[in-house]
């Protein structure tokens, strides 16, 4: 078949470079972007008086019959017929209702099109995955509720350091999954311009009107320059920049929830439904989806450096390379579409194992920083607090044995001001409750975190 835009040329493309040129086998996916923003340039050419509204509504009618032949998958798109999605709407429209088919393009370029397009399909991406991220920070407010009083011992450097909570816990990787929101939402707000209208880089001669466009199309304001129109993927690179720093945040999830499924920690057992077994060892329970996540992360980041990398060293205005977009883009999307579909559930169904959460708190000396503050409390210098501590937990390493249950004599031999109160100052669970500072692990702070969030959930609306 004839290329609509072999007018210039006098020999058939070849086969290989119309296999190498060809996008219809993943830009197949941008239909519907495309017959939408088609319908909206042809509503307005009829306005402008540039074609008339007889072929309009042909136009309007014929495209609507494509979108649901499409959507129905009545239509085969093979590449050999089609180089992109762009000439095959307009190649299937021509053949439905004539001559009034090919006037559609009046007053546009493919490249001002698949601008437009892509625009629209990352911003309805974008919107899902939000809405996506926030249903999974309220499946972790809902666990973090129920486990506001749990116990478990926090890390630094992988040792352990200070009692929390595991609703504590679970409410840092909320805070991180919200601002994965909040920095999809401000991706959503600058992309809303709409370059349908820049033609291929220099706009055009007929009497267009890019604001009725835009408006139809749900679009804050036309661009404003039509170099830019055309050449800007800023919009593909944030959104990957954005799913890149979701993805680290799901991997260092994930790297815990291994941890914690281990023998060696044994906090949480994942559902049957959401853990795998081994081909030959029997008693095995694997956290694949956690595995998963956090590999597939370096597929996120992979696209995302593509992106960079194609476009860095690319002159105004369009140029083929950016026909490279599409399926870094449509790679990162769909992965962690997946991984948040998958992760959320599996968090909704886990078993918290409460009690081996408490057991690993009690043998790692994290109540010795209490301890200390016993002693300042007193009015010993810190410092001093600080060394007496260190030698009462040398102490129980000699002696096998923990801060709680050290006599109140090995105390005393270290400094006069121990009391036998001190012990209710080393409890566990007096220490987590005295950690009432804004952020901190008492129950009724990290309850008040949970209500801010969930006030914050209602009023979070993509735009």
């Amino acid at each position: 078949m004839a290329k609509m835009w072999a007018g210039r040329f006098r020999k058939e493309t070849d086969a290989m470079v119309n296999d190498f040129n060809s996008s219809i086998a993943f830009d197949r996916r941008l239909y519907r972007e495309d017959i939408e923003g088609s319908q909206a340039h042809a509503a307005m050419l009829a306005k402008q008086g540039i074609i008339s509204e007889e072929d309009a509504a042909a136009i309007a009618d014929g495209l609507r019959s494509i979108l649901e032949d499409l959507d129905a998958g009545k239509i085969d798109l093979p590449p050999e017929k089609y180089e992109d999605i762009h000439m095959a709407v307009e190649q299937l429209l021509t053949e439905r209702i004539g001559d009034a088919g090919k006037r559609l393009h009046t007053a546009r370029s493919r490249n001002d099109q698949v601008a437009l397009d892509m625009r629209l399909y990352v911003l309805r991406e974008a919107r899902e995955i939000m809405d996506l991220t926030l249903d999974f920070i309220r499946v972790l407010l809902r666990k973090a509720r129920e486990n506001l009083h749990t116990v478990m011992p926090g890390y630094t450097h992988l040792q352990r350091a200070q009692p929390i909570t595991f609703a504590h816990h679970l409410l840092a990787y909320a805070h991180m999954f919200r601002r994965d929101a909040i920095r999809l939402d401000t991706c959503m707000r600058i992309m809303r311009e709409c370059p349908l209208g820049s033609g291929a880089l220099a706009g055009t001669t007929y009497p267009i009107d890019r604001f009725a466009v835009s408006d139809r199309l749900g679009m804050i304001a036309p661009t404003q320059n039509s170099l830019d129109g055309v050449s800007d993927r800023d919009y593909c690179i944030e959104l990957c920049a954005d799913l890149s720093i979701l993805m680290m945040h799901l991997s260092r999830l994930s790297e815990e929830v291994v941890a914690w499924c281990s023998w060696e920690f044994k906090f949480v057992e994942l559902d049957d439904a959401y853990s795998t077994g081994s081909s030959i060892m029997p008693q095995k329970k694997n956290p694949d989806v956690c595995e998963l996540v956090r590999g597939k992360t370096g597929r996120v980041y992979g696209s995302l450096i593509a992106l960079l990398t194609v476009m860095k060293g690319l002159p105004l205005a369009y140029n083929k390379d950016m026909q490279e977009d599409k399926e870094a883009v449509f790679d990162a999307v769909d992965t962690v579409k997946m991984c948040l579909r998958v992760i959320a559930p599996m968090f909704e169904t886990m078993t918290v194992l409460a009690e081996n959460m408490k057991k690993a708190a009690y043998r790692g000396f994290i109540n010795a920083t209490d301890c200390a503050d016993y002693l300042t409390k007193k009015g010993v210098p810190f410092r001093d607090a600080y060394k007496a501590t260190g030698t009462l937990v040398a102490r129980c390493i000699e002696l096998d044995t923990t801060l709680d249950a050290l006599p109140i004599e090995e105390y005393r031999a270290v400094s006069d001001q121990f009391g036998e109160d001190v012990y209710q100052a080393i409890d566990l669970a007096a220490c987590v409750a005295g950690r009432r500072s804004m952020g901190g692990p008492a129950p009724e702070e990290v309850e008040r975190q949970i209500e801010t969030m969930e006030r914050l959930l209602k009023e979070a609306r993509p735009q």
